[in-house]
C-alpha cells in the first residue's frame, strides 16, 4: 500500500516523493460535536481522507492534521463558555455540546500555522493546502496570500483558489455533505438511527437522515479532481 503520511515516511522515503512532488497537504480538524450520528474528529477524518486520496493519486505528502482550531467564543450569565456550534441558532437551547474539546484563540492558531508554512518551506516544500473545519479554513484563507509572498511557497485554500461549484467537501456542519463524506470514507464510524429528533440538534445544513456514501464519494471525487486539475496547472 502507497504511503503517504508524513509521519510515517522514513527520510528514503521522504525524500523521493518530495523530489517527485514536492506538495503538502495540511488537514485542519477539531474535537467537536457533529450530530448524535458522527465521531468528535470527523473533521480532520474528512480533510485527511479527502487529502490522502490526492496524495495516492498526485503524489505529495500528507501533513499530521491540527486538532485544534479557532472558533466564537461566549461566555454566559453564569460564567461557562459556549464555544462554536454551542451557540449557534442550530442548537437550541444553547448548551454545551458533548465532546467538543478544541479551541485555541486566533491568534495562537495563526502562530502555529505560520510555523507549520515556514518549516514546509525549509524542509522543500513548494506548495501547500489546508482545508477541514470551518473556521480553521477562513483563518488559512485571510492569512494564506500573505505568507506566500512571505516565505515564497505556493498556499491553496479552499475558500480562494477553487470554485465552490467544484469543491465540495465539508461544506456544512454534520448535515447532508459531512456525514455523507464520513459514510464514504468511514462507513464503521457513522450511526444514522442515532438521529432520533424531528431536526437534530446542533447540525447545520440538509437534514443527515438524507446521508448517503454514493453521494459521499461524489463529493470526495470531485473535490480531489478539482484539486488535481490546480496542481496540474501549477505544474506540480
Amino acid at each position: 500500500m502507497e504511503n503517504v503520511l508524513y509521519e510515517t515516511l522514513r527520510p528514503d522515503q521522504f525524500s523521493k516523493r518530495l523530489s517527485e512532488h514536492p506538495v503538502g497537504y495540511l488537514p485542519l480538524g477539531t474535537l467537536e460535536w457533529h450530530g448524535k450520528q458522527n465521531v468528535l474528529g470527523s473533521d480532520a477524518l474528512q480533510a485527511n481522507g479527502l487529502f490522502t486520496r490526492c496524495a495516492k493519486r498526485y503524489g505529495g505528502i500528507v501533513f499530521p492534521p491540527l486538532w485544534v482550531g479557532p472558533d466564537r467564543i461566549e461566555r454566559t450569565s453564569d460564567g461557562s463558555l459556549l464555544i462554536g456550534m454551542d451557540s449557534s441558532e442550530y442548537t437550541k437551547p444553547k448548551q454545551q455540546l458533548i465532546g467538543s474539546c478544541y479551541w485555541v484563540s486566533k491568534g495562537l492558531f495563526l502562530q502555529l500555522l505560520e510555523s507549520i508554512v515556514s518549516q514546509a518551506k525549509r524542509a522543500g516544500f513548494a506548495c501547500l493546502i489546508a482545508d477541514g473545519h470551518g473556521p480553521s479554513r477562513k483563518a488559512w484563507a485571510e492569512m494564506a496570500p500573505t505568507w506566500e509572498k512571505q516565505y515564497d511557497i505556493i498556499l491553496l485554500s479552499s475558500l480562494i483558489d477553487f470554485n465552490e461549484s467544484n469543491y465540495l467537501t465539508q461544506r456544512d456542519h454534520a448535515g447532508k455533505n459531512e456525514t455523507s463524506a464520513m459514510m464514504a470514507l468511514h462507513p464503521e464510524l457513522v450511526d444514522l438511527s442515532l438521529l432520533d429528533s424531528p431536526f437534530p440538534l446542533g447540525v447545520h445544513g440538509e437534514d443527515p437522515r438524507l446521508s448517503n456514501s454514493v453521494y459521499g464519494e461524489m463529493l470526495l471525487e470531485t473535490t480531489v479532481l478539482s484539486i488535481g486539475e490546480k496542481l496540474e496547472e501549477l505544474g506540480l
